[in-house]
């Protein structure tokens, strides 16, 4: 992930890695909603990541490849969605 931290931290599961830096940045709960809203509208996804790629550059910086592989299919975001809901659980993780 990009992030403008000083020392990156690489994760072997991509999902992992998104869901790090989504915690980093105290949006799970955003997220979260966001990925079950867009859920009938996932048929779209690479169109819309087209669309938001310069967003989601500039949250995740020029090294978003672990994003682009947790959203591009379907287990990924759900693998996503559960893995926000038990970092949110986690405790000491109040962002």
């Amino acid at each position: 992930m990009g992030g403008q931290g000083a020392e990156e931290i690489r994760y072997e599961d991509p999902v992992e890695d998104v869901a790090r830096e989504i915690q980093l940045y105290g949006v799970s709960g955003p997220a979260m909603m966001f990925l079950e809203a867009s859920r009938p509208y996932r048929a779209l996804g690479s169109q819309a990541m087209l669309f938001f790629d310069p967003v989601l550059q500039t949250i995740f910086g020029r090294g978003s490849d672990a994003m682009y592989r947790v959203l591009s299919d379907e287990s990924g975001i759900d693998r996503l969605i559960e893995r926000l809901e038990e970092i949110d659980d986690e405790p000491g993780c109040d962002a």
